[in-house]
């Protein structure tokens, strides 16, 4: 299967390094590939846009997987199929803890799996973790940078409107409990992959964490334009680029 052209990613082997930067969003993956020394585009399909190329000689590629479990879970299956095997996702979040504000990352240990994708690889009993090296090299790699950053459980969900609207909502009272829960729990913030790729990535045995930056927070008071504006992706992206740096480097030691 790995020599053939896979069906959404439109990739094959030979095509991925070993180490891939997951964002959500195409546009970034684009913003990424400008942070390698030698970017190329590999495939643009659907909600995949793929680059590979290399950081300080070692080989890395990016691939968006979209908003949401489903597709992010087919893009980690696919890029394995072609030869992957540690991943980082390279994200946003929305900060559910006052101490977590904008322009904070949030690198995910685990992540709660309110989602439906994981239970078809395993039963809800199974922890969404993240790899200890990934998350070790993300939280070196964020001291290099100079970043504000939070280590801890991070909320992955379906619905954006249900948990930025849930009054709305038929369930509005089960999707404020719940929401209340994860708060009281100390979870740090809110997003839409890390569980799903976490539990993809258990199920082929292969590396996976996140890191996310904090777009806003509804805890604390809104952000005025101008600081909103000194938000940049810039920082998220370095990090997860010395992230590669250092799991590699971990690789490259007997």
């Amino acid at each position: 299967m790995a020599d053939r052209m896979q069906h959404h990613i439109r990739c094959k082997e030979g095509d991925i390094a070993r180490y891939v930067l997951l964002p959500g969003d195409p546009g970034r993956a684009h913003r990424i590939a400008t942070f390698f020394d030698d970017g190329k585009l590999v495939a643009e399909s659907r909600e995949y846009v793929t680059y590979t190329g290399t950081v300080d000689g070692i080989p890395i590629s990016v691939a968006s997987t979209g908003i949401g479990c489903p597709s992010a879970v087919i893009a980690v299956e696919e890029l394995t199929k072609c030869g992957a095997d540690t991943f980082i996702r390279v994200g946003t979040a929305g900060g559910i803890q006052e101490l977590v504000k904008p322009g904070d990352l949030v690198i995910a240990q685990g992540a709660i799996r309110d989602e439906g994708t994981g239970v078809h690889y395993m039963p809800l009993e199974f922890p969404a973790i993240a790899s200890i090296e990934v998350v070790n090299a993300l939280v070196a790699g964020s001291k290099k940078i100079g970043v504000n950053y939070h280590v801890g459980i991070v909320h992955t969900h379906d619905s954006f409107y249900g948990q930025h609207e849930p009054d709305r909502m038929p369930m509005h009272d089960m999707l404020k409990a719940r929401q209340k829960a994860w708060i009281e729990c100390g979870t740090l913030a809110s997003e839409m992959e890390c569980a799903g790729i976490f539990i993809a990535a258990s199920a082929l045995g292969v590396r996976a964490g996140g890191v996310c930056l904090v777009a806003g927070n509804r805890l604390l008071p809104p952000l005025s334009e101008e600081e909103r504006q000194k938000i940049t992706e810039d920082d998220i992206i370095k990090v997860a680029i010395e992230g590669v740096k250092l799991v590699a480097q971990g690789d490259s030691t007997p």
